[in-house]
């Protein structure tokens, strides 16, 4: 099967969605925003999102509701996405969606993602497990740039800014000027390394 067709598939346990409903892991979703950036550049929203509170939900709940969590997540930004963008999972309780949305509809399609992003999440014996989730945003004409590492810093500055509001942040120019290592904002796990600052 084609590398870019590749899903997420976790062993399942009680209570988490059907791994056909998990995005695509991140080289495959790499490849495939870039395709779509090519080709729509002006109807794009690129969005990061982050699990708030992840590990205490992991403590409190267990591991098999972590893993519920972070099934929904997925499922839900997958859906999000529709059958002409793409989801995927950066690692961890990080993931990104790239949806194809005319200029004058993605400010009512990212309040719909605020909400169905956060919708307690289904789980053993009829009880729900609480999820909120992080959410930023970015868009090719407010960043002035359609390359996809610029696109995902930016979005992930303005998910950072707006952390735990309940609101997707939509990213500005100025967001693509945070501090990064290796295209991620410094400060996240994996980047206690060399900083580097885009001009």
């Amino acid at each position: 099967m084609d590398a870019a067709h590749h899903r997420l598939a976790p062993t399942p346990r009680p209570g988490a969605a059907r791994a056909a409903d998990w995005p695509w892991r991140r080289e495959a979703f790499t490849e495939r925003a870039q395709q779509l950036l090519e080709r729509h550049p002006d109807e794009l929203v690129l969005v990061l999102a982050d699990a708030d509170h992840f590990k205490q939900l992991n403590d409190d709940f267990g591991h098999a509701a972590g893993d519920a969590a972070l099934a929904s997540i997925g499922a839900r930004l997958t859906e999000w996405a529709g059958p002409h963008g793409v989801a995927g999972r950066l690692g961890g309780d990080e993931f990104a969606a790239l949806a194809r949305i005319e200029p004058g509809h993605q400010a009512l399609r990212l309040d719909h993602l605020a909400h169905l992003a956060t919708r307690p999440v289904p789980y053993e014996d009829g009880s729900v497990l609480p999820l909120t989730v992080s959410l930023g945003a970015a868009t090719p004409a407010a960043i002035g740039t359609s390359d996809l590492p610029t696109l995902m810093r930016a979005a992930d500055a303005a998910m950072y800014e707006g952390k735990h509001t309940g609101t997707v942040v939509q990213a500005r120019p100025d967001h693509t000027r945070t501090p990064s290592i290796n295209g991620r904002r410094q400060g996240r796990p994996g980047t206690a390394a060399r900083t580097t600052t885009r001009p």
